[in-house]
C-alpha cells in the first residue's frame, strides 16, 4: 500500500510540476511538442493529440505516426502538445521546442531559431518558463497545507503537556537522558515543541539540556558525537510519547476481562512493580508468559488490584485506548475555517522547507552518507494502510523536497537552466548551445550517480548489509 501511495504521490506532482512549465511556455507563446508523465523509453501506454478538429489516441505505442508530426499538420493545429503517459516512474517531461534539456541537445535544433522556440524568447520569459514547475510545486504544498488545516483543522500536544514523559533511543540514554524525562531547555533557551527539540538536538549541538525528572529540574551535560551516532546507527526517532494503559475493550476470551478489569480502568503497576506507561506494562507482560499476575489500576480515582492470567503470546486481551485527545488533558485540537486555513498552511509550509533544508547538514556529518535514500525510502515514510491524511501530508512535504531539489544549480535540473539565464541577465552573454549540452550531460551523469547510491542504499538496507 505504501508503494502505491508513493506512486501515485509522485504522479501528481509530476504532473504538476511539468505543467507549471507547459502553462508559462504557452503563456509567451512557446511549442511544448510533448508533455510526459512518466518515460517512454520504447514505447508509451498512452499518446494523445488533437488535430483535425478531434483527438486522436494510441495505446501501448512506439513509433508515433507521420501522420501526428507538427510538420505534416495545418497551421493551426501546429502548436498543439502530445500528451503521453510513460511505464517508467521516474519522473516526467516537457519537450520545449528550442529549448537544451534531457530530452535532446543542441544537434537536434532548428537549424534556424524560429520565432516559437524557447531560445528565442528574452531572458525574463525563459526564467518564468524554467522556473514554472519549482514554483508550482511550492505553491501546491502551500495550498494542500492549507486545504488540510481547513478539512482536519489541527492536532497539538505541547511538549510539557506529557504528563507521563517520553521514551528516548538509546544514543539519548548513553547521553544521560532517563526514560519519562520531559525536556524544558537546551542551553538556556526553553522548548514548548518536540519538532523544535529534535531539530535543536540535531543541527545546533546543545551542550546542555534541562528536563523535568519526576518534581525536580535536572541538568544534562551533552556529548558531541549525537549526531554521529544518529547517522551510523539510522536513528528515525529520538523520543517517542509515553501512552498511559488506558482500558479501551476486550479481545474474545480475554483473561482480563474474566478478571474483572473494565473499560477505562488505567493500570498502573504489575506485581507491585510501578509502571507508567503502555510500553513499559507491556514488556513485563511479555516476560510473564503463561503466569498469574497482580495488575494494580485505578477506577474512577481509586486505586485496585486484581490477579490477571498472562497467556502464552505474553498477553491478557485488552485493547487500550490509543485517542491522544482522550489520555491527555493538555492536548487541543484547533479548528480552522478557509480564511484562517490558508495563511495557516502557507506558514506551516514554509516552517517544514526551512526545517528540511537545514536537516541536509546531516548529510555531511560523520556516515551521513549512509542515510540518503531512494524511493524505497520514500514509500518507507507511507504507512502501510490506506489514510487520505497522511497521504495529502506526505505528498505536500515531497512538493517542498522536489521544489527545494530542483532549484539547487546542478545541469540537469531546473536550477541549472535557472542559474545559466540569470547569469545571462547578469553578464549580458548567453551560453553557446554546445556548451549548454555538455553541461546538461554532465549534470544527468551526476544525477544518475546520485541515485544509483540512493537506491542501492535502499536495496543494502532491504538485504540487511547496512
Amino acid at each position: 500500500m505504501n508503494w502505491l501511495a508513493l506512486l501515485l504521490s509522485l504522479s501528481l506532482l509530476v504532473a504538476t510540476h511539468e505543467l507549471g512549465h507547459l502553462a508559462f511556455a504557452k503563456l509567451f507563446h512557446v511549442r511544448v511538442r510533448r508533455y510526459y508523465i512518466f518515460f517512454n523509453w520504447k514505447f508509451s501506454i498512452l499518446k494523445a493529440k488533437k488535430f483535425g478538429g478531434r483527438w486522436h489516441f494510441l495505446f501501448f505505442n512506439a513509433d508515433t505516426p507521420e501522420s501526428w508530426d507538427e510538420k505534416n499538420l495545418a497551421p493551426e493545429d501546429q502548436n498543439n502538445t502530445l500528451w503521453g503517459l510513460g511505464w517508467i516512474p521516474l519522473g516526467g517531461y516537457c519537450d520545449i521546442a528550442g529549448m537544451i534539456d534531457e530530452t535532446k541537445s543542441a544537434d537536434d535544433l532548428e537549424s534556424e531559431p524560429q520565432p516559437w522556440e524557447y531560445r528565442t524568447k528574452p531572458a525574463w520569459q525563459r526564467l518564468c518558463i524554467i522556473s514554472g514547475g519549482v514554483l508550482v510545486n511550492f505553491l501546491s504544498a502551500l495550498l494542500i497545507y492549507g486545504v488540510m488545516f481547513a478539512h482536519w483543522g489541527k492536532d497539538e500536544l505541547p511538549l510539557r503537556s506529557a504528563s507521563l514523559g517520553y521514551d528516548y533511543h538509546q544514543v539519548m540514554l548513553d547521553q544521560g537522558f532517563q526514560n519519562g524525562d520531559i525536556i524544558y531547555a537546551l542551553d538556556g533557551k526553553d522548548y514548548y515543541e518536540v519538532v523544535d527539540v529534535n531539530k535543536a538536538l540535531l543541527l545546533e549541538s546543545p551542550r546542555m539540556a534541562t528536563v523535568l525528572r519526576g518534581d525536580s529540574l535536572v541538568d544534562i551535560p551533552l556529548g558531541d558525537r549525537l549526531v554521529e551516532r544518529v547517522n551510523t546507527e539510522r536513528v528515525k526517532q529520538l523520543m517517542s510519547l509515553r501512552i498511559p494503559f488506558v482500558v479501551k475493550g476486550f479481545a474474545s476470551g480475554s483473561t482480563a476481562e474474566k478478571a474483572g478489569l473494565m473499560t477505562g480502568d488505567s493500570v498502573v503497576s504489575v506485581d507491585g512493580e510501578r509502571l507508567a506507561s503502555f510500553g513499559d506494562i507491556i514488556k513485563v507482560l511479555g516476560q510473564s508468559k503463561d503466569t498469574d499476575v497482580t495488575i494494580g489500576f485505578y477506577r474512577g480515582g481509586v486505586y485496585d488490584s486484581l490477579p490477571v492470567h498472562v497467556n502464552s503470546n505474553g498477553k491478557i486481551g485488552v485493547q487500550c485506548e490509543n485517542d491522544i485527545s482522550r489520555l491527555f488533558p493538555g492536548y487541543r485540537h484547533v479548528e480552522y475555517n478557509i480564511l484562517q486555513a490558508i495563511p495557516a498552511g502557507i506558514a506551516h509550509g514554509w516552517s517544514t522547507l526551512v526545517n528540511y533544508v537545514s536537516s541536509l547538514k546531516l548529510l555531511f556529518a560523520p556516515g551521513g552518507a549512509q542515510n540518503l535514500g531512494g524511493f524505497g525510502a520514500m514509500a518507507s515514510l507511507f504507512p502501510d494502510h490506506w489514510s487520505w491524511q497522511a497521504f495529502w501530508e506526505l505528498t505536500a512535504l515531497l512538493a517542498l523536497v522536489l521544489a527545494f531539489m530542483n532549484v539547487i544549480p546542478i545541469p540537469g535540473l531546473d536550477g541549472g537552466h535557472i542559474i545559466f539565464t540569470l547569469w545571462e541577465i547578469i553578464s549580458r552573454r548567453k551560453p553557446s548551445d554546445k556548451f549548454l549540452t555538455v553541461a546538461q550531460n554532465v549534470g544527468m551523469w551526476l544525477l544518475l550517480a546520485l541515485m544509483i547510491v540512493a537506491n542501492g542504499n535502499d536495496i543494502l538496507r532491504w538485504l540487511g548489509l547496512m
